[in-house]
């Protein structure tokens, strides 16, 4: 080995021994920062289509709203319908996480809008390290996409606050949903808002881009979930074959569900539950959005 070798070595190793110093460094100041004495709400929120972001409406009035009745996060994990991993959970790890357009034919609009929210390397990697029960993995491609930057550009528009994503393991069941919410509950007590983004009712192939078109099965779907989740029956959202044939119009897939169980594992039983946007849209899309905890 050559003295040049020798000096690449020393200086990979030293730039190794640094990143590895960051990084406990980091682990070590979120398992200290101190409690806040309460825990920060968690959210799910229904986003709909793309097209409700575009501008200004009852929905997204609704989602600024909800966001300054609570408590400034110092980060905000999401939790989206429209990042589905097989076999894996994936953090994303990225510095600059890019606006995500997944999408098509959509408001023109919405391809002008950014939300260059900075990205939390440390706290990806953090979580990657605490979630030891379940096979997780980083990602620094991933970026926003709509379920999650539609929602935060109405909520916190400034995009200052670091915002990472986590994937959906579809390979899973709704028990391995709930059960991953809970271990994530932890964060809630450091200043973490966790927000899911997805729909409780969503049915695309019946879908009428009609404000005011409504299916019944929908409407009736819609209220009786509001019914099981004052009724804290997580049991029935745990079993969706136990819903009844009307789950199978009103759920045809479970990307757009499974959100909505990660809430109700991160939820306390003193959480106080607030419901907001209480519609169905399109006919076969509920917008119905709810947060735990916000009385804080």
């Amino acid at each position: 080995m050559d003295r040049s070798d020798f000096l690449k070595l020393s200086l990979l190793g030293g730039l190794s021994m640094v990143m590895e110093h960051k990084a406990a460094s980091f682990l070590k100041g979120l398992n200290d920062w101190p409690d806040l004495g309460y825990e920060m709400p968690v959210m799910f929120v229904g986003h709909g289509a793309p097209n409700i972001a575009a501008e200004p409406n009852e929905y997204t009035q609704s989602w600024s709203n909800m966001a300054h009745n609570i408590p400034a996060p110092k980060a905000i994990l999401c939790i989206s319908a429209h990042w589905l991993t097989q076999g894996i959970t994936k953090i994303c790890s990225a510095i600059h996480p890019e606006t995500i357009y997944d999408f098509g034919g959509m408001d023109e609009r919405l391809y002008r809008m950014k939300y260059p929210a900075p990205g939390s390397p440390e706290l990806a990697e953090y979580l990657q390290r605490s979630l030891t029960e379940v096979n997780t993995g980083l990602d620094q491609h991933w970026g926003f996409d709509h379920g999650t930057w539609c929602v935060l550009f109405h909520m916190f528009p400034e995009a200052k606050i670091p915002v990472l994503q986590l994937s959906i393991d579809y390979s899973k069941g709704e028990l391995f949903h709930f059960n991953l919410g809970q271990q994530l509950a932890k964060l809630r007590k450091k200043g973490i808002l966790i927000l899911a983004s997805g729909n409780i009712v969503h049915n695309l192939n019946k879908a009428i881009f009609d404000e005011n078109a409504r299916y019944d099965w929908a409407m009736e779907y819609d209220r009786m979930s509001k019914k099981w989740l004052e009724q804290r029956d997580d049991a029935v959202f745990l079993n969706r074959s136990s819903q009844g044939d009307i789950a199978s119009l009103a759920i045809p897939t479970p990307d757009h569900y499974y959100p909505l169980l990660y809430t109700l594992g991160l939820k306390n039983r003193n959480d106080e539950l607030q419901f907001f946007n209480e519609k169905v849209n399109y006919g076969s899309i509920s917008m119905r959005s709810m947060v735990y905890g916000a009385n804080v």
